[in-house]
């Protein structure tokens, strides 16, 4: 992307968030060897998700991005990653029919090993020790020796994205994805007591998949209706793993991220001097950039720069996290500072990172209403400048924990220790995630019912 960048470049700059491996040699070692490995993914593929998101950016298709805070070795299995991807799929076919426009599939999957946290150590039982940042980095067992970082945990996450991606591809493309299938499962969750409003949704979506039946397009006349595209993301936080699989497109010559389809840098890395955003802007994946309250109009103009200097539409996704109540205090001016540099971006909204409590059970939890209330303010105020929401970015997972409060089956404080398996934040239950995808798509069809009013 950038004339005389090279994947090492990042070593010369200020590194954060990174951890500092005790035995050089072992990880010089490891780095070889992941550098022979085949990549994750494929720059063509990298390609297509970038014109696809560049259609977001105009509100001619939607972002849905979603998956687990930290992908876990001990809970990785083929079951988890069917649920997830089952879920996504529900969610995406509710948003197809609230948006009027197709939905871009996005999961925090096959790469979303490491963690920024907010200190560097922690204290349990007394004794102060690394904190956890990932299996790709230490392990979760509060034991010093499990926290020392182990650059062969690197080699194990690509043999699990590796083995997950070969999954998904065949959940894809193997009949799992038929849309008549993925709604048949959402029925069963409209059919809730308390559903009501969703059953509604619901029953238009099955009428519109009558008729298109009826008119003899279904997944045996038409492809597309049985297979999806699916692509996966991850946070680059770990530039040794990002760097020792960067290769070159055969195709154009420009490096690639091959890790994952899409890389995002954090809230908490995305220091313009810094080592993350020297890595990420020599690529040509998608990049995705958190922005939180802390975001100022000048790193913003500077990052923008740095990232998308050809102002490629589709290369840069804004992910907006500000927490419920502080969207207006925050959004209004990043979106004024995009419009004043004429950038190129797809706005998200990542409404689970800025509404993370502690509960008064002592777990740390995500109240879904709170979740809700950002989504909104998200949509109301790009509503009200005149620019294009183009996706949101959930923690979830398919499963049915207990982690966030709230939602159709009323999650409590007492409810979080039943089944709260993160290894690090709250994650919306398949239940949660279904529920906000139906919410969403009522603010989509609410939108495009006024941008329809202005064009007559």
């Amino acid at each position: 992307m950038t004339k005389g960048w090279t994947k090492t470049d990042w070593r010369a700059k200020p590194r954060i968030q990174m951890p500092d491996y005790p035995d050089q040699a072992a990880l010089t070692a490891v780095e070889a060897q992941l550098a022979k490995y085949p990549p994750l993914v494929f720059a063509g593929e990298a390609r297509k998700l970038k014109k696809q998101l560049a259609l977001a950016a105009e509100g001619k298709a939607f972002l849905l991005q979603g998956g687990d805070c930290a992908e876990s070795f001990a809970e990785f299995s083929a079951d988890n990653i069917r649920d997830t991807f089952r879920v996504m799929l529900q969610m995406a076919v509710v948003l197809t029919y609230g948006a009027k426009v197709p939905v871009i599939k996005v999961g925090r999957m096959a790469g979303q090993f490491a963690k920024p946290r907010s200190a560097p150590t922690e204290v349990i039982n007394g004794v102060e020790m690394p904190s956890y940042k990932g299996d790709i980095i230490n392990g979760f067992d509060p034991t010093p020796e499990a926290r020392v970082a182990d650059p062969q945990r690197m080699l194990q996450a690509y043999t699990q994205a590796a083995a997950s991606l070969n999954l998904l591809r065949a959940f894809s493309t193997g009949g799992f994805a038929d849309i008549h299938r993925v709604h048949s499962w959402t029925l069963g969750f409209a059919e809730h007591d308390k559903a009501e409003r969703y059953r509604e949704l619901s029953n238009r979506i099955s009428d519109a998949l009558d008729f298109m039946n009826a008119a003899g397009v279904n997944a045996e006349t038409a492809h597309t209706l049985a297979t999806v595209d699916f692509y996966t993301s991850h946070e680059a936080l770990l530039l040794e793993y990002e760097e020792a699989l960067c290769r070159i497109d055969s195709i154009t010559g420009q490096p690639v991220a091959g890790s994952g389809h899409m890389i995002w840098i954090g809230d908490r890395t995305r220091q313009p001097d810094g080592a993350h955003v020297e890595f990420a802007r020599g690529v040509l994946n998608p990049i995705g950039l958190k922005c939180g309250p802390s975001t100022t109009a000048e790193d913003l103009k500077v990052l923008m720069a740095k990232l998308n200097p050809a102002n490629e539409p589709g290369r840069l996704t804004l992910i907006a996290r500000f927490g419920a109540g502080k969207v207006g205090e925050h959004l209004p001016r990043l979106i004024k500072t995009v419009q004043q540099e004429g950038a190129n971006v797809v706005w998200s909204c990542d409404p689970m990172h800025g509404n993370t409590i502690k509960s008064s059970t002592g777990y740390k939890t995500r109240p879904f209403d709170s979740v809700l209330r950002e989504v909104r303010e998200f949509f109301a105020i790009h509503k009200a400048e005149g620019t294009i929401p183009g996706g949101v970015h959930f923690e979830m997972t398919g499963k049915d924990v207990t982690e966030c409060t709230g939602g159709l089956r009323a999650v409590t404080d007492e409810d979080l220790s039943d089944r709260y398996h993160t290894a690090c934040d709250p994650r919306l239950n398949a239940s949660q995630s279904l529920e906000l995808a139906f919410l969403v798509a009522e603010e989509l069809t609410t939108l495009r019912g006024a941008a329809r009013r202005v064009a007559l």
